[in-house]
């Protein structure tokens, strides 16, 4: 068996197109366009990169954006100011801080200091807390393009037993209380896996659905996965590569080659998941100006 892809880039089209279509109607209707507020505090590349191509989907669907950039030396009294200025806002619909933050920051104050309605991330405790009692809330970015994934490739997952290798507040622990629901989505078993996870092949061998978010590349292999699973790889590692021009080159935390000998689907690295985050965000963002999820 060679795995079929999950081509993340076609579906985050559709969806960026449904977006700028619903936009101009909400235009045309005689409202203001939606406006995303980007703070970027310091100057880490990846995160001016990830900043980038965030503002750029923006464009794309008519959504006005500015990216407010901070010194990484900044305390946290004042980005905590700031934030609170941009929540009183009513120009601004939803706000994103770009993770991560510098050392002397934490990322659970900050996050906690935006808006729970302006908080197009989902990473708010009041979205995260709603999202696990089945209440409307802005879902993470990730988490959201996932199931967008699953729903375009009818890959079902009801009576599927799911392992998330990953606990993180924003990938891990969102994506296994998606694939836990008993709504229309999800009604899988989940085994949520991390790194004091004792004999990981034991849990990955038994998934039929394995969503790796773990940040580390390579770290699943052909022979901890069964015949026919569904692989959606989250991570995203840069690994020395001397053919490159640019000196490495962008793996996922599965090897691709002796996994996709054995899924069924599997999204690729990149070019997978990362697209779908970026037009969830889109989404969320018109959700948030159009006052659906928390109507005034």
């Amino acid at each position: 068996m060679s795995a079929k892809l999950i081509d993340g880039k076609k579906v985050a089209q559709i969806t960026r197109d449904e977006v700028r279509k619903d936009v101009e109607d909400w235009v045309g209707d005689g409202n203001r366009p939606p406006f995303l507020q980007v703070v970027l505090v310091g100057s880490d590349p990846a995160s001016d990169v990830y900043v980038g191509a965030k503002t750029r989907a923006c464009s794309e669907v008519g959504i006005e954006t500015d990216t407010m950039r901070l010194p990484d030396t900044i305390s946290a009294k004042e980005l905590k100011s700031t934030i609170g200025k941009l929540n009183k806002d009513d120009s601004v619909d939803g706000i994103l801080v770009q993770l991560p933050l510098p050392n002397h920051l934490s990322s659970h104050d900050v996050i906690e200091s935006i808006d729970y309605r302006k908080d197009v991330d989902g990473f708010h405790p009041m979205n995260v807390g709603r999202l696990t009692v089945g209440q409307p809330s802005f879902r993470s970015c990730t988490p959201a393009g996932i199931f967008e994934l699953f729903k375009y490739y009818s890959i079902t997952t009801k009576s599927k037993h799911a392992v998330i290798v990953g606990a993180s507040n924003i990938v891990g622990r969102p994506v296994s209380i998606l694939l836990s629901k008993e709504e229309a989505e999800g009604k899988a078993t989940t085994t949520v896996c991390h790194k004091y996870t004792k004999d990981l092949t034991q849990h990955t061998i038994s998934a039929d659905i394995l969503v790796v978010a773990a940040g580390q590349p390579n770290l699943i292999r052909g022979e901890m996965v069964k015949e026919g699973v569904v692989v959606i790889d989250v991570g995203i590692n840069r690994v020395a590569d001397d053919t490159s021009e640019k000196g490495y080159k962008l793996v996922g935390d599965c090897h691709f080659e002796s996994v996709k000998e054995k899924a069924s689907w599997i999204t690729p690295v990149p070019g997978g998941v990362g697209p779908m985050t970026v037009a969830m965000l889109m989404k969320n963002t018109l959700l948030a100006a159009k006052k659906s999820i928390y109507p005034e």
